[in-house]
């Protein structure tokens, strides 16, 4: 338990000792300058020590009472840059989430406007990065990771949906202009967008589709899958994909689907929290409007037709 003087007390002594004056400080606190003086002596005799001198009808603070003076002053102006800082705000709640890039660029930032409508109350922190954070220091409050994982101690894990992992190109690339049927044989002479990081890679899809006439030694290589997305869409090459991260590219008409709307489907991604902050408001919030956001997204790709413009 702390142990604090009276507070009252502490904010008489502040006054007069910034006021110079028991009067200026009586008048600052609308109190009578004896209330002022009473709670100073109150102060001293907690402190066991002497903060003025008294002289005639002045006061001066003595070495003491200079040195603790200085230390509350701070103290005073902290508390008051405090309320000054939270009364400029209209959010009771900071929410911060840390995730891979890719589904921070790709699925979360276009849906944030939906979030800050259902939860007007609550501000979203996004960081996006790679590194490992540790959810104990409160360094976010979730985590959205790719890939499988070992959960630290104390930490609850719920996987994403699985996610189909389709091919993209442009809707100028050959693969999606020819008239030619759609099969793997399509890809004679294609240039392979690569996502050196993925959990499914153009080397899995080859193993799926022996023979497939594709050249895995050539090709440009990322280490984001927004990066790949984007690349394709640009017309480099033909990427391969979570079906998850298309739907903006898919929307604005820039990639298409030429092999469908579904593939391989995984479990790529995955949602970690503290369990000891669970309960709190903001943390149920957020966890039930993304997988709502979800569901929602999965019955999207559902009726998403397989290549735009057939």
């Amino acid at each position: 338990m702390r142990q604090l003087p009276p507070l009252k007390a502490v904010q008489a002594f502040e006054a007069a000792a910034r006021l110079g004056s028991f009067g200026a400080a009586a008048e600052e606190l609308h109190l009578t300058p004896s209330a002022i003086s009473h709670q100073i002596r109150l102060l001293e005799g907690r402190l066991g020590l002497g903060l003025f001198h008294r002289v005639h009808r002045a006061v001066v603070l003595t070495d003491a009472g200079r040195r603790y003076a200085e230390t509350v002053s701070q103290a005073f102006g902290l508390i008051e840059a405090g309320t000054r800082a939270i009364e400029r705000t209209d959010k009771s709640d900071i929410l911060t989430v840390h995730s891979v890039p890719s589904v921070a660029t790709q699925w979360l930032m276009p849906r944030l406007a939906r979030f800050s409508t259902r939860y007007p109350d609550i501000d979203l922190r996004i960081n996006a990065s790679t590194d490992r954070i540790d959810l104990a220091a409160s360094d976010a409050d979730f985590d959205i990771r790719y890939g499988p994982l070992l959960p630290d101690t104390g930490v609850s894990v719920e996987p994403f949906p699985e996610e189909a992992i389709v091919v993209l190109c442009a809707p100028g690339h050959p693969l999606a202009t020819s008239p030619e049927p759609r099969t793997p044989e399509a890809l004679r002479g294609c240039t392979l967008v690569h996502s050196e990081i993925n959990l499914y890679s153009w080397r899995d899809w080859l193993r799926d589709h022996p023979g497939a006439p594709v050249d895995l030694a050539r090709g440009p290589r990322f280490d984001r899958s927004f990066m790949a997305i984007h690349a394709a869409a640009d017309g480099l090459g033909v990427a391969l994909e979570s079906r998850l991260l298309l739907q903006r590219e898919l929307d604005a008409g820039r990639i298409v689907l030429p092999f469908g709307n579904d593939g391989p489907r995984l479990v790529c991604h995955r949602l970690l929290w503290l369990r000891t902050k669970a309960h709190l408001p903001k943390m149920r919030a957020f966890r039930d409007w993304l997988f709502d956001e979800l569901v929602e997204a999965s019955l999207t790709m559902q009726a998403h037709p397989p290549l735009q413009g057939d």
